[in-house]
């Protein structure tokens, strides 16, 4: 089973569970959902979240996702990145925890 990551705010998260499917902004603008590996989560939410407050951490099966998950790096780096083409289907996410900051403000895995 491999697993990728996905932080977000918690409320987004709650309105997912409420409406059965997790969908972001992405999606709209740019097709896809980010996600990140275990090893790349915390440098990217200490770059792109690091205003955010009560984020969660999404740990995702990649083989019970629906919709197809693309490899790769749209920014011109070598790093390749978990993208997902769709609406995430909640029963791809094995759990759900914290994600807290430490007391310098960083993000760092539970």
């Amino acid at each position: 089973m491999a697993i990728i990551t996905h932080f977000t705010p918690r409320s987004l998260w709650e309105n997912a569970v409420a409406r059965g499917v997790f969908e972001r902004d992405t999606l709209v603008s740019q097709d896809f959902i980010h996600c990140s590996t275990p090893e790349q989560v915390v440098n990217v939410a200490n770059h792109i979240a690091r205003d955010w407050d009560d984020v969660v951490l999404l740990w995702i099966d990649e083989e019970k996702v629906g919709p197809k998950i693309v490899y790769e790096n749209l920014e011109g780096g070598t790093t390749l990145f978990p993208h997902i083409y769709g609406a995430l289907n909640l029963d791809a996410v094995t759990h759900v925890t914290e994600f807290p900051k430490d007391s310098n403000g960083k993000f760092r895995l539970p």
